[in-house]
């Protein structure tokens, strides 16, 4: 705060001494302050609610001090962190994986479940329906070593890419959100991944691209064994006993394996009602924060008819009870990293 004030006092004495502004320099001072923002990518509005408020719970002189063993900050991967369109991209994954080992597995081309996705074939997918995406899920993400596993997934995060933006997936992250866990872990929070997809999927990449590591990631998971083969120890991912983090599951999620009611929240669907409805029941001054997918032409425009991301009730309740909902359009300067 310090350098915004200085840098807007410098431009008040040249305007006060009458001086003729230089060409090719800055004369607005909300655009001064917004680059020195830590919030830079976003508009005025949330920025200054978000600051705001951090500014008032990390301030130990207030009567809304949260002391920094319980500032967590739990958020929602994706359509939060990263898109979620035209599917999730864990089953753009699933369906990857499937057609790169299919010649390995010849039975594979004979399941009508699995055949559908091998194929590209729009009608049989949808065909295969619940039971189709079941069955590409269970054969891409067990069977196999937790190491295999994370080599697979981490040969395709650096490599596979988006079809409507041709960048990769991990390079399509909202900027916007990585300054929002940057400024957050400067002042003392631990921020969390609180979502539906696959922890072991997400805890390969989330400390390189969102400076969150694997501890920090709570998701969906199923079964696992352990066993020593060729003495070694190795953990076997099964395909039963599925635990779904969403919706109600989450904030069971966050009793479980976080231990503390979150002070902030960031979500972007009903599927995180109810996290944000546990942090609102905070005996801090909580937040909350849910992105409304506005912009079809720097992402995409959803939220009612959609696979992924249904949008109704959480933002008719968000509304009502004053948390921040982001506007993606108006709201996010610029969405991904490699915008100018």
């Amino acid at each position: 705060m310090k350098k915004q004030f200085k840098y807007i006092l410098i431009l008040l004495l040249i305007y006060s001494c009458g001086e003729e502004t230089p060409k090719n320099t800055i004369t607005d001072v909300q655009t001064v302050v917004l680059l020195d923002s830590p919030l830079k990518s976003w508009a005025d509005g949330p920025r200054t609610r978000i600051m705001n408020w951090i500014e008032d719970i990390t301030d130990s002189t207030s009567k809304n001090y949260i002391p920094e063993t319980d500032r967590i900050a739990v958020f929602d991967n994706d359509g939060t962190l990263w898109p979620e369109q035209p599917i999730p991209n864990q089953l753009k994954y699933a369906i990857d994986f499937v057609k790169a080992e299919s010649a390995q597995h010849p039975e594979w081309l004979k399941d009508p479940l699995l055949r559908g996705f091998i194929d590209n074939d729009p009608e049989a997918i949808k065909k295969a329906g619940k039971k189709g995406l079941a069955r590409i899920m269970a054969v891409s993400h067990s069977g196999m070593s937790e190491t295999v596993f994370h080599d697979h997934v981490q040969q395709w995060i650096d490599t596979a890419r988006d079809g409507k933006f041709n960048m990769r997936y991990q390079e399509l992250v909202y900027q916007p959100m990585l300054e929002l866990l940057e400024h957050l872990k400067n002042h003392g929070f631990r921020n969390f991944i609180v979502s539906g997809g696959g922890a072991d999927f997400m805890r390969v990449w989330t400390e390189k691209v969102y400076g969150i590591p694997p501890y920090q990631v709570v998701g969906s998971y199923a079964g696992a064994k352990f066993e020593l083969k060729d003495s070694t120890p190795v953990i076997i991912k099964l395909s039963d006993d599925l635990y779904v983090d969403d919706k109600d599951g989450k904030p069971v999620a966050i009793h479980r394996f976080i231990g503390k009611v979150p002070v902030f929240c960031g979500g972007n669907s009903d599927g995180d009602l109810a996290m944000m409805q546990y942090t609102a029941g905070s005996k801090y001054r909580s937040m909350n924060l849910l992105l409304h997918h506005t912009d079809a032409e720097r992402e995409y425009q959803y939220d009612l008819k959609t696979l992924s991301g249904h949008l109704e009730k959480a933002l008719v309740e968000a509304r009502e009870r004053g948390w921040v909902v982001v506007d993606m359009k108006n709201d996010f300067r610029r969405i991904f990293p490699f915008e100018k």
